[in-house]
């Protein structure tokens, strides 16, 4: 598969464990939309997604198979309407099939009949809340959330695999259908196989369930 991945500027993990989901060989051809030092909120939205559409035509000079918009937290901010029209905006720029991880997201906890979960991020209060009310919107309840807390993407981009598997062990409760970590700058390919098997329940993640989501699609057009 040949992605076009397009990441906030400071995300260092998506590139990296994208493909180590997607069948072998695939390539990523990544873009960075440029934002500032702190955390995405409702208000700096707008002008990040008119950003990330207008970076979204470099793709031309070396199209892709599909779109990899890897930004959860925008997703969240925005509510399911406006992350669908995202959608379709970077599909009449780019020419190509999209994938968004907030919905990804909600495609694979449906696909797994998951009702009430628990979610792990690393969000503020506002993107808890919005995360929240988007998966309710889908018939998704969050029975527990618990955040790593940080506070701007310095603070994100030094979280650790072993951190987020300690917070989501400490989460899951029973009861849970699932369990859910948001955010593409989490590192979970080393460690969501030995939740899942730890757990003994569906453990996905923002790249996970976005690589999932991109190779549904690509073998629906092959």
């Amino acid at each position: 598969m040949r992605v076009g991945l397009m990441v906030p500027a400071n995300n260092t993990t998506m590139a990296r464990e994208l493909p180590a989901w997607l069948p072998e060989g695939s390539h990523c051809n990544t873009l960075k939309v440029p934002r500032g030092a702190g955390l995405l909120t409702r208000e700096t939205v707008p002008a990040y997604v008119d950003a990330a559409i207008e970076l979204a035509r470099d793709f031309a000079a070396d199209p892709p198979e599909l779109i990899a918009y890897g930004c959860t937290a925008a997703g969240f901010l925005m509510g399911p309407d406006a992350d669908a029209a995202l959608s379709a905006r970077l599909h009449e720029v780019t020419g190509r099939p999209v994938v968004t991880t907030a919905n990804a997201m909600v495609a694979i906890l449906q696909r797994c009949g998951a009702r009430r979960i628990a979610v792990v991020t690393p969000y503020t209060d506002e993107v808890n809340r919005q995360l929240v009310d988007y998966l309710a919107r889908s018939d998704v309840q969050v029975a527990r959330l618990d955040t790593l807390g940080a506070t701007d993407t310095a603070s994100l981009g030094r979280i650790t695999a072993a951190e987020v598997d300690a917070l989501a062990r400490a989460t899951v409760e029973d009861g849970h259908d699932a369990l859910f970590i948001a955010c593409s700058q989490l590192p979970t390919h080393a460690i969501l196989d030995e939740l899942r098997r730890d757990l003994g329940r569906p453990v996905w993640s923002s790249i996970a369930a976005t690589a999932e989501m991109a190779r549904t699609l690509h073998g629906a057009r092959a």
